[in-house]
Formats: C-alpha cells, sequence, structure tokens
C-alpha cells in the first residue's frame, strides 16, 4: 500500500511573503461568501469534506490548523482545502516531514496555478532536491506531480 497526499502550496523567498500572499486569497471574501460556502460544502456526503469543515469550522481566525498548514482555502473551496505555506525552505520541511511518515505521492497546486508553480519550481523543488528528495526512486527519492487544477 502507497500513500499520497493532495495540497495546495504558498511558498515565497520569506514565510512573511508567503503568509501575506495567503491572506490576501481571502480579502475579498465577505463573511456571507464564506457562511454560503460553509452551507453548500456542509450538505456534502463525503466523509472528506466533512473533516475539511471541521478543521476550521467556517472561522478566519482558526486557519493555521499545524504549523505552515492553512485551512484557508477550505472556507470556500470543496475538495483540497489545505496548503503548505511559508518559506521555500518550510515548505520543504513539510514536504519532508509528510515524506518521513511514509507519504510517497504528492499532488501539488496553487492559487494562481501557474505563478504558484514557478515559485514551487524555483523556491521548493532546488531545497527537495538539495535534501535527495527529487532524484527518483532508486535513491529514495519522493516522485513529484505539480497540478494545474484542471
Amino acid at each position: 500500500m502507497r500513500f499520497g497526499v493532495r495540497l495546495h502550496t504558498i511558498s515565497r523567498d520569506s514565510s512573511a511573503e508567503a503568509w501575506a500572499t495567503a491572506n490576501r486569497l481571502l480579502d475579498d471574501l465577505d463573511p456571507d461568501t464564506v457562511a454560503a460556502a460553509q452551507s453548500a460544502l456542509g450538505r456534502s456526503e463525503s466523509v472528506g469534506q466533512q473533516r475539511m469543515l471541521a478543521l476550521h469550522g467556517g472561522s478566519r481566525d482558526k486557519l493555521e490548523i499545524h504549523p505552515n498548514l492553512w485551512a484557508g482555502v477550505g472556507l470556500v473551496r470543496g475538495g483540497a482545502g489545505t496548503a503548505l505555506v511559508g518559506s521555500h525552505a518550510e515548505v520543504a520541511d513539510l514536504i519532508e516531514e509528510y515524506h518521513s511518515l511514509g507519504v510517497e505521492h504528492f499532488v501539488l497546486s496553487g492559487y494562481p496555478h501557474l505563478e504558484e508553480a514557478y515559485w514551487f519550481g524555483e523556491g521548493v523543488i532546488p531545497e527537495l532536491a538539495a535534501r535527495g528528495l527529487v532524484e527518483g526512486r532508486a535513491k529514495g527519492g519522493l516522485p513529484l506531480l505539480v497540478s494545474s487544477g484542471r
């Protein structure tokens, strides 16, 4: 049996820049929009969706559910609603942590798709490569799939 995880990423040169970017994603969402989305998502019969909703309870105050793991996307979007947020090294640290726990497959994306793919490719991939985590299975590396979200 193998394990994988589907996450968004928001990485920047500094942690402060990454968190500012994450928070800007919510800037245009008023409380009524969040409440309507939470109500619609709450009707889902998906156990995964119900667990996602329970992570933040619809509140903007509790979105960092683990250091550098942000549930903000799940306020208004179904499915993968968590993001790794931080400096390139911090995001690489979390990926390495998941990998050490047995996660072998990562499906990663972000908003906007192209911009986040750039930041991940230019910042996080070199961090992971320096740690020997993207050189292939023969060396114990983990395969990565950066998704465009389509």
